[in-house]
């Protein structure tokens, strides 16, 4: 019979398994502290602890029932994977791709998205990154409250809906990034504390007690995240994984749980000779998450841009609220340094912290950094979800996926930008706890509240149209202005990959160019030049050497010997020289 071992030091006397409603006493490990092992026979089965309630495996691989349910083993060797010999690739000179399962279609599965890759295919990027897909109570959430961190949302298509999506993903040259989350587990269904201290009161996080990275039991802690992201490498063959909030995963110990997953990773992509990787979502501004482990890093290989996301926001919308701040006093200047610097606060005064914030990044490194014109944060956690397509002239968008796209950064789309989706993406929950879905609709109208917004303008996170309302629109590709703009993407992101000199990552080797009142900006990359106008009026931007070629242009542009004509809201590549 198959052994079943589960680690338990918070059981005083007895764990037994349950299996079809039939339970097999397990043993104490004698060697393995906390450890309980014993045979039963294959089925659901579910764990109890001292004679209390039946409780899910926290290594289950599957929830058919929801993360309050039974778990159900699941034979990994037997899955079929077409792309057997494919080697992957690594993450410098890619683009990445946002996508959340549940609303990319209006099935919200993983087959349906799979229906949907030509699309990307045809974009051109190089990555997918789904959005978490661990099992939470209800159908439908952004999946950032996930509870059962080894197996995969039923709803979805559950492990063996995920090993199709990928294995499609592959077969067209696609790699996959995995979003998960370490730093918190969900409000509901969540049922480590009965086993053992997977949380500490040593540190609190947004999301109340933090994960024991450091406290007495934290090795186990850690071996089970670890373990986790493992085999979504080694079980579902995805190439990297997206870490949320970093910064939240408060670590003393003298190997940061960061270096020591990386280090983990490594050996992996070692042993199974593919290129694995790690991004890391974090607000810390500092070049140790992806610097080496060897001088003193965490081993990381990039983590996301937030300055140049609020640099370029600033200077479409003109928006200043919150941490737009800083950047809205010059958004142009904010866009050049982000471009030429990478951290906009590098040792800075930030206002909205009230401190200094960050250190320098270093200047080769600029594929270290992830360059995004939206993200689901920066959208979803607007009091209406609405996408920069739902205020700006699309040729305002297409500024601004110039600048992306010509970054040293590694660029990322958020799903529908492609197109200027005229869909919102909005914060949506299915809590099947009434008075937690109370909590979250008062919580999230009591936020949006304090910057003057009245309580029924905010959409109710519980109600279905508001999941509704995010789904995207598939027709609005034969329709203008979208076509026009999903040309532009293809365009671009085309470019990037022909042209090298558009995705060098070399921060010291660009050089920026700009008249902030006016609204114009020309990016200097080897011997192209991006030139963006955002100003009302026709201009003329000045190139410094002549203009050989238009390469590509989104509006009116002609050449003018050392110059560029641009229309307003347009944007040009040019080849000088």
């Amino acid at each position: 019979m198959p052994v079943r071992e589960v680690w338990a030091p918070h059981a005083v006397s007895r764990v037994q398994v349950e299996v079809d409603g039939v339970a097999h006493e397990l043993d104490r490990c004698a060697d393995r502290d906390g450890w309980w092992s014993g045979e039963a026979p294959d089925g659901d089965y579910a764990f109890r602890l001292d004679d209390g309630p039946p409780l899910p495996d926290p290594r289950s691989a599957r929830q058919p029932h929801g993360p309050d349910g039974p778990s159900r083993p699941v034979d990994h060797a037997a899955f079929h994977w077409s792309e057997t010999g494919r080697q992957g690739r690594a993450l410098p000179g890619a683009v990445l791709y946002e996508l959340h399962v549940g609303t990319f279609t209006t099935r919200g599965t993983f087959d349906a998205a799979a229906e949907r890759l030509d699309h990307l295919v045809e974009l051109g990027v190089d990555f997918v990154e789904l959005m978490p897909v661990c099992p939470f109570p209800g159908r439908h959430g952004w999946g950032y409250d996930g509870v059962s961190l080894w197996a995969v949302h039923e709803p979805y298509g559950g492990p063996e809906g995920l090993k199709r999506f990928v294995d499609a993903a592959h077969r067209r040259g696609l790699g996959v990034i995995l979003d998960v989350v370490h730093n918190h587990l969900g409000p509901s269904g969540n049922h480590l504390p009965a086993y053992g201290p997977y949380f500490t009161d040593r540190h609190h996080t947004p999301w109340g007690s933090a994960v024991n990275l450091d406290a007495p039991g934290s090795d186990e802690v850690r071996a089970y995240l670890i373990g986790s992201a493992l085999a979504w490498l080694r079980d579902y063959r995805i190439d990297g994984l997206r870490l949320d909030a970093v910064h939240a995963l408060a670590d003393d110990r003298a190997v940061h749980f960061l270096e020591e997953l990386s280090h983990e990773v490594d050996t992996l992509a070692v042993t199974t000779n593919r290129p694995l990787f790690l991004i890391a979502e974090s607000d810390l501004n500092t070049p140790r998450t992806t610097a080496p482990r060897e001088a003193g890093g965490q081993g990381l290989a990039a983590q996301w841009s937030d300055d140049f996301h609020h640099a370029l926001h600033c200077a479409l919308t003109g928006e200043s609220q919150g941490y737009y701040g800083d950047f809205a006093r010059a958004p142009l200047a904010a866009v050049a340094r982000t471009l030429t610097h990478g951290f906009f606060h590098d040792g800075t005064w930030s206002s909205f912290r009230g401190r200094s914030h960050g250190r320098p990044f270093p200047t080769g490194e600029g594929h270290r950094l992830l360059g995004y014109l939206q993200t689901h944060d920066q959208v979803g956690n607007r009091a209406l979800g609405d996408r920069l397509s739902t205020t700006l002239p699309v040729g305002r968008l297409a500024c601004g996926a110039a600048l992306v796209l010509t970054s040293p950064f590694t660029p990322m789309l958020f799903m529908g930008e492609e197109w200027g989706a005229a869909t919102p993406w909005q914060y949506f929950t299915d809590h099947t706890d009434p008075d937690l879905a109370e909590a979250v609709r008062r919580g999230r109208r009591r936020e949006f509240a304090e910057h003057g917004w009245a309580a029924e303008a905010v959409p109710d996170p519980q109600e279905p149209a508001t999941l509704l309302r995010s789904v995207l629109d598939w027709t609005e590709l034969r329709r203008a202005p979208h076509t026009e703009l999903l040309t532009w993407y293809r365009t671009l992101v085309r470019l990037r990959h022909e042209r090298p000199e558009l995705a060098d990552p070399d921060l010291g080797a660009v050089r920026v160019e700009y008249e902030e009142a006016a609204g114009r900006l020309v990016v200097h990359r080897g011997p192209y030049r991006v030139a963006v106008n955002l100003g009302a009026a026709e201009a003329a931007l000045p190139l410094g050497v002549a203009g050989r070629e238009v390469v590509a242009a989104f509006g009116p542009a002609a050449l003018d010997g050392t110059s560029v004509r641009l229309g307003p809201d347009a944007a040009a590549v040019v080849l000088t020289g």
